[in-house]
Order: C-alpha cells, then sequence, then structure tokens
C-alpha cells in the first residue's frame, strides 16, 4: 500500500492511498478536491473511495467534487450519515471495512466530534487518526467530554506500537512547544522536536509519527488519569 501525502488548505493533510499493481486509491479526509485531482491523474489512479473520520468540513469539503468526478463511495460512521456529504458506506465501532484490496479496523474514538472514528489499516500498521490524535498533540474537544477523548487515546494507545500515525493536521511544532513547556526534562521529547525543526526548514511534514515516539512524548497520551488529562487540555487551550 503506497501512501501519498497532500497538503490541503492551510495546514490540513489528506492521504491518498493506492494499490500500485491495480492502482486503485482511496483517499482519507479530502479537505479539497483539486490537489487530490491532481495526484490521482498524476499517477493515473482509480479513486474507489472516499474515507472520512468526521464531518468537520476542512476533511470532507472535497467530497462532492471527488464522487461526481470518479463515481466513487464515500465511506463513514453510521451515527454521522446526515452530517457527512454524499455518504455511501455506513460503519462502525470494531468493524472490518474490506474492499478491493484495502481492509482496515474502524474505532469510533469520539470526543473532538462525538462520531469520529479512525481507520486502521492493521496489517500494514498504519491508522488515519483525523483529528483525535495529532504528533505531539490531540484535538479539541468540540462535542465531546473529556472523559471521551481520554478513552479514545487510550484506545489508540494499545495498539502496537510501531504503528504508523497519520493525522489530519500540521501541528507538530506548536504542539511541540506546549509538551516541552510541561515535560521539559523529556529528552526523547527534545530529540524529535530538534528532528521535526529540521524537516519543516525544508517543508517536509512531520508525519507520519509512530505511536512508540507520542507514547514517550506526547503530554496527552502520558496523561496518568482523567484529571491530569484534564487539566493539560484546558491549558493547551489557552497556550
Amino acid at each position: 500500500m503506497e501512501i501519498k501525502i497532500i497538503p490541503c488548505l492551510s495546514d490540513n493533510y489528506s492521504y491518498l492511498i493506492f494499490d500500485k499493481n491495480k492502482k486503485n486509491a482511496c483517499v482519507i479526509d479530502p479537505s479539497e478536491s483539486e490537489p487530490i485531482i491532481e495526484m490521482i491523474e498524476k499517477n493515473q489512479l482509480n479513486l474507489k473511495y472516499i474515507l472520512n473520520t468526521h464531518h468537520h468540513y476542512d476533511h470532507v469539503g472535497g467530497n462532492e467534487k471527488l464522487k461526481k468526478r470518479y463515481n466513487s463511495k464515500v465511506v463513514g460512521y453510521k451515527n454521522d450519515k446526515d452530517r457527512i456529504p454524499e455518504i455511501d458506506i455506513l460503519v462502525e465501532n470494531d468493524q472490518i471495512w474490506k474492499a478491493e484490496n484495502f481492509e482496515a479496523k474502524i474505532y469510533h474514538i469520539p470526543g473532538h466530534t462525538t462520531g469520529h472514528i479512525a481507520f486502521h489499516f492493521f496489517k500494514e500498521k498504519k491508522i488515519f487518526t483525523g483529528d483525535t490524535l495529532f504528533s505531539l498533540g490531540c484535538g479539541r474537544i468540540f462535542e465531546g467530554t473529556y472523559e471521551q477523548m481520554y478513552n479514545s487515546l487510550n484506545k489508540i494507545k494499545e495498539l502496537p506500537k510501531d504503528t504508523e500515525i497519520y493525522c489530519g493536521h500540521e501541528y507538530t511544532l506548536q504542539n511541540g512547544n506546549f509538551c516541552l513547556a510541561n515535560d521539559s526534562t523529556n529528552l526523547k521529547l527534545i530529540e524529535k522536536i530538534t528532528k521535526i525543526k529540521k524537516q519543516r526548514d525544508n517543508n517536509l511534514p512531520s508525519i507520519p509519527t509512530i505511536l512508540a515516539d507520542e507514547i514517550e512524548c506526547n503530554v496527552f497520551l502520558k496523561a496518568k488519569d482523567l484529571k491530569s488529562f484534564s487539566k493539560l487540555r484546558d491549558l493547551k487551550d489557552n497556550f
């Protein structure tokens, strides 16, 4: 499975995943259609599926145009069927979604929104976490509760430690500054931020990140209980 990281809007990432042999593709969270179309045409791919982690416009903005152009099927969480544009295939928690050569386990991970899901391509050890888990951060709590977000992050934390995490935004340096302010003696964190600064200086994405690194460096994953997590989330909102 090949993955193309596609910068969209000001700081979003969409992901094009495809089978090199059959040229069939899925796009995850198309913020807008134009950059996705450009990448599809360049690689001569067949866009079969559009996978949405949640209903926010900066993750579904390209659904309509892409579906119309490529006759793709839109996949999203069953309880968000009235909020995800053009949705065709409804998935639920712990379901294995399988189509063509693609196979992913669906995790319902509410907090940022009530209907947020992740797509875990477990055979390839890659998970697309939308706006729940970021590199060195986690999403704002808009619709859910602190407890839901804390539990959602702990669900991801239980995956194999070499899992690659692909998230919805390039927020890593800003997140890193917050982590450093709350975990200033963490040498692994300092090393990770130094590496990320070099990547960003060269206009390279800081994504993917590895779960093992996040467990060591991301203060939200290091929170020992709901109370300390909630305090960190409040501090980050005002950082």
